[in-house]
């Protein structure tokens, strides 16, 4: 069964000199939504962007908790992230931090917004960075187009658990 999703609709805007807004709806429910987020299996189908394989998805879903994720990328280099985890909220909201290890002094604060409506649901993502120099190399990075693809996947795998 084909999943049907509404691939590449996520919206990027740049609300302050310090911050990066992100917001994309889903054809699915939130709860499933926040799982495929959330559970370590489920990162390893959606967070490579279709650019490697995730070898590492580390979730430990608690405040003071740690995520770590790490791709190896079809072009044999390793890009990992990590953060902890400041607020959680079940189904609703993710507040952490967000280091590319490639440039650990950039960590970012992540919030994460799940809303749904009529079974569909929102995901709003601030990115709040420390200076606008960290906001610009993260959106200069093209991080866009692999975010794009990451919630493309995303989506079909949340429709995959209805």
């Amino acid at each position: 069964m084909v999943a049907k999703t509404s691939k590449g609709r996520a919206v990027v805007t740049l609300p302050t000199s310090t911050q990066i807004r992100i917001t994309r709806d889903f054809d699915a429910p939130r709860h499933l939504v926040y799982r495929a987020w959330t559970t370590p299996e489920l990162i390893k189908r959606w967070w490579s962007a279709k650019r490697g394989v995730v070898t590492v998805a580390e979730v430990d879903l608690r405040v003071g908790g740690i995520w770590r994720f790490v791709l190896m990328t079809d072009r044999g280099f390793e890009v990992a992230f990590h953060g902890e985890y400041r607020e959680l909220v079940p189904n609703e909201r993710i507040v952490c931090t967000e280091v590319f290890e490639g440039m650990p002094e950039g960590e970012a604060v992540n919030t994460m917004t799940f809303t749904e409506m009529d079974g569909r649901t929102t995901v709003t993502i601030l990115v709040q960075h420390q200076n606008q120099q960290h906001r610009d190399a993260h959106i200069n990075s093209g991080m866009e187009a692999g975010m794009q693809d990451a919630m493309d996947l995303l989506e079909e795998v949340a429709i995959s658990l209805t």
